[in-house]
């Protein structure tokens, strides 16, 4: 393992290249807890034995804020020393016979507000242990690549901590003297100490037996606080449909008698698959019609089912070392979208799916691949690990995974994952070994063929970009299509080889109908739409029998994660804006128009004017809002302009309030320009019946929603008060919060004067709903700046006797949505924004160093900002990397961001 931090030495930089195995291997730990907020005792029992594979050398056990009281080998006293927080025993039995340790240590839950290892949430007891919170808890080898059975017994008082909780399977619970009691779980299945966990408290369950396709009986549980049961019957759906299409999908059943999922409002992530008890932010848990969104139920079924996947995914089969994190996270969100997109009945919801899984790549991960925390899928170093739970590591690491299916088919993929299983179920393993075991499986694949460049996705950063161009010869009847791909520098990698691009293509012809496609050397023509393998600088492919120059539809179904130069004309991208079969491109035909109006109109001298979309695009848009057979969703993402982090990827140089102004002209132009249309999309979506989350439904909602914000924004400009008074009328009566939450952001959006008296009135509604109010806070923060009017109300938010900073999601609530997703309210001339992030990140570092770096990361791109933002920005960071006390965490964000 790669040499680690200790104690308060400066932190270290730790590199994949220096990874060594283990020096012992824990076979068995025993842990008793007597659970205590202000000073819980941690009694640790491990069978130990040396791995003879690697030289001799001293055992040194991970430790972090623990009270060591004592430790013994083998029932009697042993020496030890302590080297910063590491404790160091060298004098330890040699041969490869096993042998006892056991340690006695305490910490206090109550002062933990970090929410790594053991801590207090509203006077309940939780742990989060991923990736290096075990140490907290005891000493101990806290590396994935130490897997042992675990047995833990809890002890607590009754009737404070009446439910107690850990892996596995309950084996023995009962009475203690003092008004105390205790429960004994075994887990039957070996794991790493991240999988670790416990939760102790009052809590409430859902329950619900279920009999699998092996015929087995399992539990599963859903605890909550008392008061939130009535909206765990989303959740249990969720994860009963998860176990489902596993087996189904994969072969892969439920493997312990129960399973739990624990919902807790204190959570640095948004949930944690801890073996069988799995920890969940009560964002991805609670939800019912009155109080969640469409998109928090969509939110639920995908965060539910990756947890649940996990179990194999992550579980059975874990990381060697945590480079190789993407292992299991961008496995597991592949596999998380597959089971949202399997539940989707009709192609165009798939589709739907599709594009907003890439939404989140382009907005979050490209920017990340291309700013100083740029890093490959597998990264090479680190000093934080907990820095490195990133897009690029999830959400690109699932489209590698996709390539991999896409290049060796849907069956194939399975055949793979079977052998991947087969070869490696309990092993701790890496990526080379899981694109082996796919390759393998089928040995006349292009990935078999090209495995090795192919795994160039697994150690280049950055973002592939792809240019095409097409060539018509009416003399033969053939159309070349030529791919080129490049790859620009990133931090520590100056120069790039060739990927290997799954390109999926199309060829449209003047009828708007897909062409028979034959490549040349084919006997003859094998479908509409031909995967295309670009794995040299530049190949061309030739079509033949074609009658007449086609448009070409290029990376089908974003069939690879690249930035695509299609060099068609406005012409062309209206036309499979209209035609094309492939429904992500033809969402995408749409945004690459809006986007090349945009970036024109930020390009243009003087003020922004006041048409910036030409006649052809709103017309097109009409159509698209008119059409009779489009899915509404998929209308809703077509006349969503691309967002303003978007556009400014799309610059050398960011002028965050242009391209603000631009934005916002163009979706006035919109809203006044179809206001008639809109205002027939309102009346045809806005009535759905009882409430369903459904695709169809959410669908009809959001075009419904999105039809209001844009009819209230065009009476803003003419200063009518009829539609605004038709939302706050449907704000009121709604009859979910889906409804009234689109009805009052459209208010908010809007600037409308009614929108302070419908927050005031959402906030009298559900003051006492956590998660509710977080929405709450959140639309303000978020809400687009006019004037500067959005930092005020952001401080002013802070004061409210609702916010607090500890809270995690809270904390993101207000402070995230205005700092990372407001560029307009965050980037102002007067750089108060930098400065109130320069203090927030201060503060929030003190408290809980996890939260304070992802808000650090907001100032990523600051080197692309225009004056006089840049020095500003600059010199905020400057002020933040100035505390001499600062996490590491922290610390390596900022350092990164500062260095040329």
């Amino acid at each position: 393992m790669p040499q680690l931090r200790e104690g308060d030495a400066p932190a270290m930089v730790i590199r994949r290249e220096d990874y060594t195995p283990p020096p012992f291997w824990i076979d068995r730990i025993e842990l008793t807890f007597d659970l205590d907020p202000v000073k819980t005792r941690v009694l640790n029992k491990m069978s130990l034995r040396r791995n003879t594979e690697v030289p001799v050398q001293p055992l040194r056990l991970h430790g972090e804020d623990l009270n060591l009281a004592r430790v013994m080998l083998n029932g009697g006293g042993c020496s030890f020393k302590m080297d910063g927080q590491i404790l160091v025993m060298e004098n330890l039995p040699e041969g490869p016979e096993p042998f006892e340790l056991e340690i006695f240590t305490t910490c206090s839950p109550e002062k933990n507000t970090q929410l790594s290892g053991l801590y207090l949430s509203q006077g309940d007891f939780f742990t989060q242990c991923e990736a290096e919170g075990f140490r907290r808890i005891t000493y101990f080898l806290d590396r994935p690549d130490v897997m042992a059975s675990y047995t833990v017994v809890l002890r607590a008082d009754k009737d404070k901590f009446p439910v107690l909780l850990s892996n596995g399977n309950l084996v023995d619970q009962g009475e203690l003297p003092d008004n105390r009691h205790f429960a004994k779980w075994v887990d039957p299945h070996r794991k790493p100490s991240y999988l670790f966990a416990l939760v102790a408290g009052r809590l409430v369950a859902r329950e619900q037996r279920i009999v699998t396709r092996a015929g087995k009986e399992h539990l599963l549980q859903v605890y909550v606080r008392p008061g939130d049961m009535d909206k765990t019957e989303h959740a249990m759906n969720s994860l009963i449909a998860s176990v489902i299409w596993d087996e189904a999908r994969f072969g892969l059943p439920l493997d312990l008698e129960r399973f739990m999922i624990v919902a807790t409002s204190d959570f640095n992530m948004g949930a944690m698959e801890n073996k069988g008890l799995n920890i969940f932010n009560t964002k991805y848990v609670l939800a019912n019609s009155a109080t969640a969104t469409d998109t928090d139920f969509a939110n639920i079924e995908s965060v539910v089912a990756h947890e649940y996947f996990h179990n194999w995914t992550g579980n059975r089969i874990t990381c060697r070392d945590w480079f190789q994190l993407s292992l299991k996270e961008g496995l597991t969100v592949f596999r998380d979208q597959e089971f949202s997109m399997d539940l989707c009945a009709e192609a165009s919801a798939r589709a739907v799916k599709r594009i907003e899984d890439v939404r989140v790549l382009r907005t979050m991960q490209f920017p990340e691949d291309a700013g100083p925390m740029a890093h490959p899928v597998r990264p090479d170093q680190y000093v934080e690990i907990n820095n490195f739970y990133t897009v690029t590591v999830y959400e690109k690491g699932a489209e590698v995974v996709r390539m991999m299916q896409t290049l060796v088919g849907r069956d194939g993929f399975r055949k793979g994952m079977d052998l991947y299983f087969q070869r490696h179920d309990g092993q701790a393993v890496t990526c080379d070994d899981f694109a082996q075991a796919i390759a393998d499986a089928n040995p006349d694949s292009e990935l078999a063929r090209q495995l090795t460049p192919f795994k160039r996705w697994y150690s280049q950063s950055g973002t592939p970009r792809v240019q095409v161009g097409g060539q018509y010869n009416a003399a033969d009847r053939s159309y070349a299509l030529t791919l080129s791909q490049s790859c620009p520098p990133t931090t520590g990698q100056s120069s790039k080889q060739p990927f290997v691009l799954p390109v999926s293509v199309g060829l449209v012809d003047a009828s708007g109908r897909d062409l028979p496609l034959r490549l040349r050397g084919d006997a003859a023509p094998a479908g509409t739409t031909r995967l295309l393998v670009l794995s040299e600088t530049t190949q061309t492919f030739v079509f033949d029998e074609v009658d007449a120059e086609p448009v070409p539809s290029v990376l089908r179904g974003f069939s690879a994660p690249v930035i695509l130069d299609s060099g068609l004309t406005d012409t062309q991208l209206l036309h499979l804006l209209a035609h094309d079969s492939d429904a992500f491109n033809r969402w995408e035909a749409g945004q690459q128009l809006a986007l090349r109006l945009a970036v024109q109109a930020v390009r243009a001298p003087g003020p922004v004017g006041p048409v910036p979309l030409d006649a052809a695009y709103v017309e097109a848009m009409r159509a698209v809002l008119r059409h009779p057979t489009l899915d509404a969703a998929l209308k809703e993402l077509v006349l969503t302009l691309p967002s303003e982090t978007y556009i400014a990827e799309q610059l050398a140089e960011v002028d965050p309030q242009r391209i603000h102004a631009v934005r916002e002209t163009m979706r006035e132009q919109l809203a006044e320009a179809l206001q008639a249309d809109w205002a027939q999309a309102h009346e045809q979506n806005k009535d759905n019946g009882a409430y369903r989350p459904d695709p169809v439904s959410s669908g009809r909602r959001a075009l419904a929603g999105m039809a209001l914000t844009m009819l209230c924004l065009a009476a803003r400009e003419s200063g009518d008060t009829v539609w605004p008074g038709k939302a706050y009328q449907r704000f009121k009566d709604a009859g979910n919060m889906t409804d009234r939450f689109n009805a009052l952001s459209a208010l908010v959006i809007s600037g409308q004067p009614l929108a302070q008296e419908a927050l005031a009135r959402f906030h009298a509604l559900f003051k006492d709903e956590a998660l509710v109010i977080d929405k709450w806070f959140a639309l303000q923060a978020g809400a687009p700046d006019r004037g500067g009017n959005v930092l005020p109300a952001v401080r002013q938010l802070m004061n409210h006797p609702d916010f607090n900073l500890k809270n995690p999601n809270r904390a993101r609530s207000v402070i995230f949505s205005f700092c990372s997703a407001n560029p307009a309210g965050f980037h102002r001339n007067d750089a108060a924004g930098y400065v109130f992030w320069s203090e927030r990140v201060l503060e929030l570092d003190a408290i809980n160093p996890q939260v304070a770096s992802r808000l650090a990361r907001a100032l990523d791109r600051w080197k692309k900002l225009a004056e006089p933002y840049r020095s500003a920005a600059r010199e905020a960071i400057a002020r933040v990397a100035a505390k001499s006390d600062l996490s590491p965490d922290t610390r390596e964000v900022v350092t990164r961001a500062l260095a040329e």
